[in-house]
């Protein structure tokens, strides 16, 4: 995509099945190094009801006919085709004042999102349209009235208000857990940076690889949209705190309960341990992060360290260290190969963060950098959004104000001293509430008391050591797999987090019935449901034959003592219990010499296994395995298979099954329960 300096592009939204520009000549979008025009945007005159009607209509049944593993499929296929053109987003990146690092963590660490969640859904979830959410609950004691909670997709749209400082990452690690749940989504991008969103949604829609309707994109303000949201939507927003409770507190979110998930502002913390004193690794690496977190997207993430505490012994040498990095940094246009901190996203924003510098200085001094004059390497220092690096200390935090509510949005950070493990904690727990806060510490007491002390207050608590320093993601990155978002003034929302993240999109019902019935809702036999048995071994049948409910009852095996002997001699398990008739005696729960909960399963297996080649290929494990009642010398066994639960891969040959399994004794107790694992061929012979 060429654009002129001379003639920036309208940018355009798609709604609809169309490509669409605003009807008004739209606001100009500027270069954040050079001040030269980019794009222009505006939304005016887009039906943003029609928009909604779209997604819930035409894309939501498309997604909710497709599986779990289809639609993970689908992200796979979507981020390999998004990692192709990555090139494309890397330049247009620049504009936005993002150096090649700051593109990696923003572009590929979006893409990855993607890729990671259809991994996991293809690793974790169920190829069906229904999860289960807990085990059976029995409602009656003849077992014909039982109940299970299931989750399924929201039947609207998902509406996600993105902010400004990561025009791609923002938008798919939303997107990613929205379409595997089932839901299509409208994107709302922020202004500074929407030029490179939309670029990103083009090469999307482009793909065809998405249904119709499943993503939607908003170039410019929402309008009226919300207005026109219900109980089955979702809305998300990313920004300040302000502009979140004011659309939280919208009439029609309100009145029609709709899911409102907030990010909002963080101040989030790191503290220097105790133990951490100057020469030891933890303060190198300590040092280490938080230039990076006041450096990279020029601070301009949600998760930045804003607020340092370190033992007051330390804070000279602390402030000295952040200096002389900090001083070492390159700023100007990230085009520049040499550049390591680009521009803030615009000149609107370096003002914010020059007058919230202001505020905090009322507090705290600045010990490091000017925030009145940049000095660059290259680019426009009038017309670009340039900001040092600014450091400030104060020395007083226990009765400071500004330092724990003010939020300079960028290279800004400030130290703090503390004199105790609780002084730390209670610093950091003035900030009500943040997304992140991270403890650089080799000392496992003080490990303990912080972050235990942190927990009810942040949404993760990174750990940094010498141990963990080659391999860790550092305290700003946010992983698919686990949360990302925080409580209080971070907006209590949890966006990622894996499967978290998914279920944010889906409602949870809990279905009461007959156990049949159950099982024809959920996919999954339930104790008491219908089986069947037409005199095939179900282990010879493959996944094209076997169906819910294919039961098997055995022969019967005695145990003997000599079993028993044998067993514990074979495997060296001689544990009292199983060898010694009085120490057994003497135990409470057993009557005399036991045979061993292995043996029993080992038993079980020998009972039930059909030894030929067939369409079962492997057993890869047990779940849920229980021993219920002891078995004595002369006890009988058998054992009763069902197949509970058929999940056929949709890019391989195979399947996995899952069967119940239930070992008896001569008297019908159940002496062992659990599910056995096995994959199963979809056809055979």
């Amino acid at each position: 995509m060429n654009i002129s300096a001379n003639r920036p592009r309208r940018l355009e939204s798609y709604v609809c099945g169309t490509w669409a520009a605003g009807a008004k000549e739209g606001a100009p979008l500027l270069d954040a190094s050079t001040g030269a025009p980019v794009a222009l945007i505006d939304s005016t005159g887009i039906d943003f009801k029609a928009a909604l009607a779209y997604g819930r209509q035409k894309a939501a049944p498309a997604l909710r006919r497709m599986s779990f593993h289809e639609r993970a499929a689908m992200l796979k296929a979507l981020g390999q085709a998004l990692m192709a053109q990555k090139e494309e987003f890397y330049a247009l990146s620049l504009a936005t004042g993002a150096t090649r690092i700051d593109g990696w963590v923003d572009i590929e660490g979006g893409i990855g999102t993607l890729l990671s969640y259809a991994s996991k859904g293809k690793r974790e979830l169920p190829n069906t349209r229904v999860l289960l959410d807990g085990d059976v609950e029995a409602l009656s004691k003849d077992g014909t009235f039982s109940a299970q909670h299931i989750l399924s997709p929201l039947q609207g749209v998902a509406v996600h208000i993105n902010a400004y400082n990561f025009p791609c990452w923002g938008m798919l690690e939303k997107v990613a857990p929205t379409l595997l749940a089932g839901m299509p989504a409208i994107v709302k991008p922020a202004s500074q940076t929407a030029y490179l969103t939309e670029l990103m949604v083009r090469r999307i829609i482009e793909s065809g690889i998405l249904p119709e309707g499943a993503l939607q994109l908003i170039s410019g303000s929402v309008g009226d949209l919300l207005d026109h949201v219900d109980g089955q939507d979702v809305v998300t927003f990313t920004g300040s705190a302000y502009t979140g409770r004011k659309l939280k507190t919208h009439p029609t979110i309100t009145e029609n309960s709709v899911r409102f998930s907030m990010e909002a502002d963080s101040l989030n913390a790191s503290i220097l341990g105790l133990d951490a004193a100057p020469g030891t690794e933890e303060f190198d690496l300590f040092v280490k992060e938080v230039a990076r977190e006041m450096t990279v997207k020029a601070g301009q993430k949600c998760t930045a360290i804003r607020r340092v505490f370190v033992p007051r012994a330390f804070s000279d040498a602390v402030i000295k260290a952040l200096g002389d990095r900090l001083g070492k940094t390159v700023l100007g246009n990230p085009a520049d190969e040499n550049v390591r901190m680009g521009p803030l996203a615009s000149l609107a924003q370096r003002d914010e963060v020059r007058a919230r510098i202001r505020d905090l200085a009322a507090e705290a001094e600045i010990v490091a950098g000017n925030p009145d004059q940049p000095q660059i390497v290259s680019g426009d220092a009038a017309a670009g959004a340039f900001l040092n690096p600014v450091l400030l200390y104060c020395d007083n935090p226990g009765s400071a104000q500004a330092v724990h509510d003010v939020e300079a949005f960028g290279p800004v950070s400030t130290v703090m001293p503390y004199d105790t493990v609780d002084d730390a904690v209670e610093l950091a727990r003035r900030g009500k509430g943040s997304l992140v806060s991270s403890v650089f510490t080799n000392d496992p007491d003080f490990a303990r008391e912080t972050v235990l002390g942190l927990a009810p207050f942040h949404g993760r608590v990174m750990i940094g050591n010498r141990q963990s320093a080659k391999t860790s993601t550092g305290h700003g990155s946010p992983l698919p797999g686990l949360v990302h978002g925080g409580p209080g003034r971070a907006g209590g929302g949890e966006e990622l987090g894996g499967m978290r993240g998914v279920k944010h999109y889906m409602q949870r019902t809990a279905i009461q019935g007959a156990p049949t019935l159950l099982t024809a809702v959920t996919g999954r036999w339930t104790e008491g449901a219908a089986t069947y048995s037409d005199g095939r071994h179900p282990f010879r049948k493959s996944l094209a034959e076997l169906k819910i409910g294919d039961q098997l009852v055995t022969a019967t095996r005695t145990v003997t003592l000599d079993d028993i002997a044998h067993f514990a001699n074979f495997t060296g398990d001689t544990f009292y219990a199983h060898m010694d008739e009085e120490a057994a005696r003497a135990n409470p729960f057993f009557d005399g010499r036991v045979a061993h909960g292995y043996l029993i399963v080992s038993f079980a297996a020998g009972l039930f296994v059909d030894p030929a080649p067939g369409p079962v290929l492997a057993n890869y494990g047990v779940d849920n395995l229980r021993f219920l009642t002891p078995v004595n010398p002369g006890d009988t066994l058998q054992v009763r298979l069902t197949c509970k639960d058929i999940n056929p891969r949709i890019e391989a040959e195979h399947g996995e099954v899952r069967w119940d399994c239930r070992v008896t004794n001569q008297t019908g107790a159940t002496v062992a329960q659990y599910d056995v694992l096995t994959m199963v061929a979809k056809t055979w012979g």
